[in-house]
């Protein structure tokens, strides 16, 4: 029989246990879980119901370098599981061809990421799978193997960055810093709406005007990359909150001014043709819109406006950012390595003649003299940048790859898993998860490119003074496999021919106090920009 003290000495004891035994227990459960996290996992600790979700956000912000040691610690792969999804992360080239090539239907963007990207890309070739996606990537592969496309973005190259040039010379004159990122972002929209649409937006004026379109297309990008690691996207989008809320407003605005220029366009040439204005018309042909409307009304597959609005997005993220984000990052190095820099200019001097044709009356005021004079150079030296003879600049070449190496535009390439498989290295992958290849953690595996791999090397690339690409399922800047860029050729020449005419005529030094740092976001932009004081090259 049970006495009375007994049973009060007992409810002592629960009493006790309540204040101290539980909160003791909690903490060994936890201890347990990150030990055996630790010790049976191939990745974050994953915890009770969150999973990996906690480490993953807390990290957000710098999450390509957070992928870097786990890589090098799991052997290129590892599993990351959320909350609403699991993640196979893999810098390993092997896994890379087998995604992208060897069982590429397996691995398509998938319905996750077509959600996610839907309202800023549509049913553009970004984010189509199946029969979409080959006829956007069949009408699309038409238009970039046209010699008169190619012809036509040299010419549009060299004009914006003749006009970028006399920008900075200008700031070098009066002293003033520049943000160099903002710069090429307007340089590389000039350039894709001119070879896009056939349009001029002048972005690069003097007073460099407000882009109300520019600042919505980069709002709807960030926050659509966002929602891959934001379990609460849905609810937020549901109430038109946070970031939705951001997102709706930006998309409004990136579709008023692709709907806008899609109708003007549409109605200039209509207007050309009915004047019978026959050479102005066959002048407007080589934009790729214009070629697009003329192919598929010949072909009798008219296209809405909604096609031509998501293609031609497609295009200008494809044409846009990854270039502006490339020659950044290429300054930005070649700030970091005056002695690459000081290679190129050399290889440049040694390749092209300059000229000066200044006026005598143009000699009357200094001030005008020395801006005259520096353009007459510029036009000089941009005339002689063709297509063959920027080809044959090796150096300049091997320096853009190694800035794409370790700076690539599109540092992660999420794909679906459309059915349980196993990868080359032995990575169980569940049907409905997901898969994501990192360009930005493969440019720094020792493993795949040596004990120097975080080092700015464009040596590496060059065997007897010549460029020899590596595989591109190890350099995976521009995918590989059936959903290779196509725009790949036309990017490396806009890099070749911007990159020539900077280092023949400037050298840059960041602005005291300022840092450099990656915005977290599908392409690599900087966070704040990339602010510069620049000087002139005599």
């Amino acid at each position: 029989m049970v006495s009375l003290s007994g049973m009060v000495g007992g409810s002592s004891w629960l009493g006790t246990w309540a204040t101290v035994g539980v909160p003791v227990g909690i903490a060994l459960l936890l201890i347990w879980v990150v030990q055996n996290g630790v010790k049976t996992r191939k990745g974050p600790i994953r915890w009770p119901l969150l999973g990996s979700t906690v480490e993953v956000l807390w990290n957000y912000d710098h999450l390509n370098d957070w992928l870097v040691p786990y890589f090098e610690k799991y052997k290129l792969t590892f599993r990351c599981v959320l909350v609403d999804t699991s993640y196979v992360f893999t810098a390993d080239p092997a896994n890379v061809e087998y995604i992208l090539k060897t069982n590429f239907n397996n691995y398509p963007k998938g319905s996750q990421f077509h959600e996610k990207f839907d309202v800023f890309l549509g049913n553009g070739i970004f984010n189509a799978d199946g029969e979409n996606w080959r006829k956007e990537r069949k009408t699309a592969s038409l238009q970039f193997s046209s010699n008169v496309l190619r012809d036509f973005s040299i010419v549009v190259f060299r004009d914006y960055s003749v006009v970028l040039a006399d920008i900075l010379n200008g700031a070098a004159m009066r002293q003033q810093s520049v943000d160099m990122q903002d710069l090429f972002m307007r340089y590389t929209l000039d350039s894709i709406c001119k070879i896009g649409f056939g349009i001029d937006i002048d972005t690069l004026k003097a007073n460099l005007p407000d882009v109300p379109f520019a600042r919505a297309f980069e709002t709807t990008n960030e926050v659509c990359s966002g929602r891959f690691m934001d379990p609460l996207w849905k609810l937020k989008r549901a109430f038109n909150i946070g970031s939705e809320a951001k997102l709706t407003k930006s998309a409004k605005v990136v579709d008023a001014f692709i709907f806008d220029v899609i109708k003007t366009r549409k109605a200039e040439l209509a207007a050309l043709k009915s004047a019978g204005m026959e050479e102005s018309f066959n002048q407007a042909r080589k934009d790729l819109f214009t070629r697009s409307l003329l192919s598929s009304a010949n072909t009798g597959e008219y296209l809405s406006d909604k096609n031509f609005r998501d293609t031609m997005l497609n295009f200008v993220l494809a044409g846009r950012d990854t270039t502006a984000v490339t020659l950044s990052w290429f300054v930005y190095m070649m700030i970091l390595h005056p002695e690459v820099a000081q290679k190129i200019h050399e290889e440049l001097q040694h390749a092209y003649n300059e000229h000066d044709e200044v006026t005598e009356e143009e000699e009357a005021e200094v001030s005008s003299f020395c801006e005259q004079k520096f353009h007459s150079r510029l036009l000089s030296f941009s005339h002689q940048l063709t297509y063959d003879s920027l080809m044959n600049l090796h150096y300049l070449h091997a320096s853009i790859l190694e800035t794409l190496r370790l700076y690539p535009a599109v540092p992660m390439d999420p794909k679906s898993v459309l059915a349980d498989d196993v990868l080359p290295d032995g990575t169980v992958v569940k049907g409905g998860s997901m898969v994501s290849y990192s360009a930005y953690g493969m440019g720094r595996m020792t493993s795949l490119w040596g004990p120097d791999a975080k080092q700015f090397k464009p040596e590496r690339w060059l065997v007897d003074g010549v460029v020899q690409m590596q595989s591109l399922f190890k350099f995976t800047t521009f995918q590989a496999g059936p959903r290779i860029c196509l725009g790949k050729d036309s990017a490396m020449m806009q890099l070749r021919m911007t990159g020539a005419i900077i280092c023949r005529f400037f050298t840059f030094q960041v602005v005291p106090g300022f840092i450099v740092k990656p915005r977290q976001m599908s392409t690599l932009l900087m966070t704040n920009g990339l602010h510069v004081n620049v000087t002139t090259r005599t």
